[in-house]
């Protein structure tokens, strides 16, 4: 089952990159980017495409940072908070226990 997993992971990775490499050699134009205050010497449209890309994917990942650490502070005081519990209720089957005896 490893194996597959491994296989076809494989297979989507080279896929993937056959793809990129389609797309660098069928976009080949140069392109300036003229941005408001400034322009960006001209590059390859599909270097432009991939900064772009790349860009969105890391502040895409910055926007969810907050939700990722919240979340996660949840879980560890519910993990302490689930330790407490468990914690008491082996107390109480003891204390339970002791009585009986």
């Amino acid at each position: 089952m490893r194996w597959i997993k491994g296989l076809l992971l494989a297979i989507i990775l080279l896929v993937v990159l056959l793809v990129g490499i389609l797309f660098a050699v069928n976009n080949q134009q140069t392109v300036a980017l003229n941005l408001i205050w400034t322009e960006l010497p001209p590059v390859s449209l599909s270097v432009w495409l991939l900064a772009t890309l790349t860009f969105g994917v890391v502040l895409g990942m910055l926007a969810m940072l907050g939700v990722y650490v919240r979340l996660k502070t949840r879980l560890a005081r519910s993990e302490r908070h689930n330790r407490h519990q468990q914690k008491e209720l082996d107390r109480l089957r003891t204390q339970e226990f002791k009585e009986l005896v």
